[in-house]
C-alpha cells in the first residue's frame, strides 16, 4: 500500500532542495510540494525571490500531478502539440506551467505518484536538478519526465 506524502517528508524535500541550490550557488528559489491530489503540502519562497514565483512553482508541480507527467515531458509535448497543452492549461484555469522544474514524486516500490515538487527561480534545468535532489534525499523516486 502506498503511503501519503507526509508534511515531514515535504519539509525534508524542501530542505534538501534548498541545500542543493546553495551548493550550486543558484538564484533565490521558490519550492512547492504538492500531494497526489494537487493540494499544497508546503511552499517556501526564499528571501529575494520575486513575488510571482509561488504561482510558477505551484504551476510546475500542478501540471505534473494533474497530467501524470513530469514537466520536462510537458515541455516537450508543448513544443510538439502546442494546442493540446494550451487546451490543458485552459482546463486547468491557467495553472499549468509546462517547463522543466516540475518533478513527480513516486514511491520506490510500485512507482505510484505521491505528489510533485515544483521549483522556480533559476534556469529550468537547475530548478529541476534541485527538485530531483530533494526527492531523492528522502528515499523516493524523482520523475522529471
Amino acid at each position: 500500500m502506498t503511503e501519503a506524502l507526509t508534511l515531514d517528508a515535504a519539509r525534508r524535500i524542501v530542505a534538501a532542495a534548498a541545500r542543493k541550490a546553495g551548493e550550486l550557488e543558484l538564484k533565490p528559489l521558490t519550492i512547492a510540494v504538492l500531494d497526489a491530489g494537487g493540494a499544497i503540502r508546503l511552499l517556501e519562497r526564499a528571501d529575494g525571490a520575486s513575488p510571482m514565483r509561488p504561482e510558477v512553482a505551484v504551476g510546475k508541480a500542478h501540471g505534473a500531478v494533474a497530467l501524470g507527467l513530469g514537466s520536462r515531458a510537458l515541455f516537450k509535448r508543448a513544443q510538439e502539440q502546442p494546442y493540446f497543452i494550451q487546451s490543458m492549461n485552459a482546463l486547468a484555469k491557467g495553472s499549468l506551467v509546462p517547463v522543466p522544474g516540475g518533478v513527480l514524486i513516486r514511491d520506490g516500490a510500485g512507482g505510484a505518484i505521491l505528489g510533485a515538487v515544483g521549483i522556480t527561480g533559476d534556469s529550468s534545468d537547475n530548478d529541476e536538478a534541485c527538485a530531483v535532489a530533494g526527492i531523492e534525499a528522502v528515499g523516493l523516486t524523482a520523475d522529471p519526465g
